[in-house]
């Protein structure tokens, strides 16, 4: 088992995990959010605040997914987090929303219409959404009224007191004229302001927050977890490098919890055991260290190798620093979430010069262990 490891870290390849992949995917709850809107509606803005990445990272993300439909998946298409679909057919020429309806409908957990808040040329975008709604009509539809700066430029926004906020005539008009002209097309709507810092208005993420609660409310509970993960992502972002490993190594985590709430049955390399060592593989390849036999030592060890992990991780927890942690989709969460950020720390102090210690790398991990742990939860409504 030991050259079967050393063999899958050298050559990058794991027949089982690429074999696999599809299947925990299937299985993962991940959240797949229908963007509909008119071009410059605010989707990417609203992509950007949830996610944190930035519009150039949006922009060469995206996949074609149907004509005029393209898919987003944060942080990569190999372990996402959430999924985005953009419909960007409206408003042009021979645009035929049906095949998009089809292709798209059985795929999303949520629908987020975008619409600028003063934006009334709206009849094109109302027919198809009624098409969008008849076609299933208990999936959640979320009615985000964008940009409401337009209503008074610059100046500052309304003092934020949640769903009390009193907003200028103009602008209150303009809202309640989108909520009837939309009547029984949406299930809750928000008001946001999503800017850049070159912008110029602050705060960038007016009302971001409810926005956020309002996704958590609408998804189906089962989805709430993964999603609930985002917020972590961003509070992860103090540095540069923090930045570009948090993605990774929660979606990794997700995949892990998933299968172990849904065991997937594996020919060679238990599945969850697959996912947490190409997580170290993609950590170590992203900081450009080398796995030599001493690492792969270290990073092996943090899990209790391959019998820690055998069937769901029942048969090794005893080799794991955590005492009374089950073998669930929670603790498998943990494991896998503990174990990214302390190789995200020992690649970082190996490029640094230096090298820790077995004891300096398992601090790190249980150090971790009990937040990753607690992540891995049904969150409350607006506790995202």
């Amino acid at each position: 088992m030991w050259k079967q490891l050393a063999y899958y870290f050298q050559t990058g390849r794991s027949t089982d995990y690429e074999q696999q992949r599809a299947a925990i995917l299937a299985q993962a709850p991940i959240p797949v959010i229908w963007l509909f809107g008119k071009t410059g509606s605010g989707k990417s803005s609203l992509i950007r605040y949830l996610t944190g990445a930035s519009d150039a990272e949006i922009g060469n993300g995206f996949q074609p997914q149907t004509r005029h439909t393209q898919l987003y998946c944060f942080p990569d298409q190999q372990t996402p987090l959430v999924k985005f679909l953009d419909t960007r057919g409206l408003g042009e020429a021979h645009y035929d929303h049906a095949i998009d309806i089809e292709k798209l409908q059985e795929e999303s957990h949520l629908v987020v219409v975008t619409v600028r808040a003063m934006d009334h040329a709206l009849e094109e975008l109302k027919e198809t959404w009624q098409q969008i709604r008849s076609c299933r009509p208990k999936r959640p539809v979320l009615l985000v009224l964008t940009a409401l700066h337009d209503a008074y430029p610059g100046q500052p926004h309304p003092m934020d007191q949640g769903a009390e906020t009193v907003w200028p005539a103009d602008l209150q008009r303009s809202i309640e004229l989108q909520k009837a002209r939309f009547s029984g097309l949406f299930d809750r709507v928000v008001e946001v302001d999503l800017t850049t810092p070159d912008e110029l208005l602050e705060p960038t993420d007016f009302r971001g927050r409810q926005l956020k609660e309002a996704l958590l409310e609408l998804l189906p509970a089962a989805y709430r977890h993964t999603l609930s993960c985002l917020e972590n992502v961003e509070q992860a972002l103090g540095d540069l490098s923090r930045r570009r490993s948090a993605p990774i190594i929660m979606a990794h985590s997700v995949l892990a919890a998933s299968t172990a709430a849904f065991p997937i049955p594996w020919v060679d390399i238990p599945a969850v055991f697959a996912i947490q060592t190409h997580l170290a593989k993609v950590l170590a390849e992203l900081y450009q260290q080398p796995l030599d036999k001493a690492s792969l030592a270290k990073i092996m060890g943090l899990v209790g190798g391959a019998v820690a992990v055998q069937a769901g991780l029942r048969q090794g927890l005893k080799l794991i620093p955590y005492v009374g942690m089950a073998a669930n989709a929670a603790s498998t969460f943990g494991i896998t979430y503990a174990a990214g950020w302390a190789w995200q720390w020992y690649f970082t102090q190996r490029r640094q010069g230096h090298l820790p210690s077995n004891e300096e790398l398992k601090q790190q991990f249980r150090e971790q262990l009990q937040t990753g742990a607690k992540l891995w939860s049904v969150p409350s409504q607006g506790s995202l």
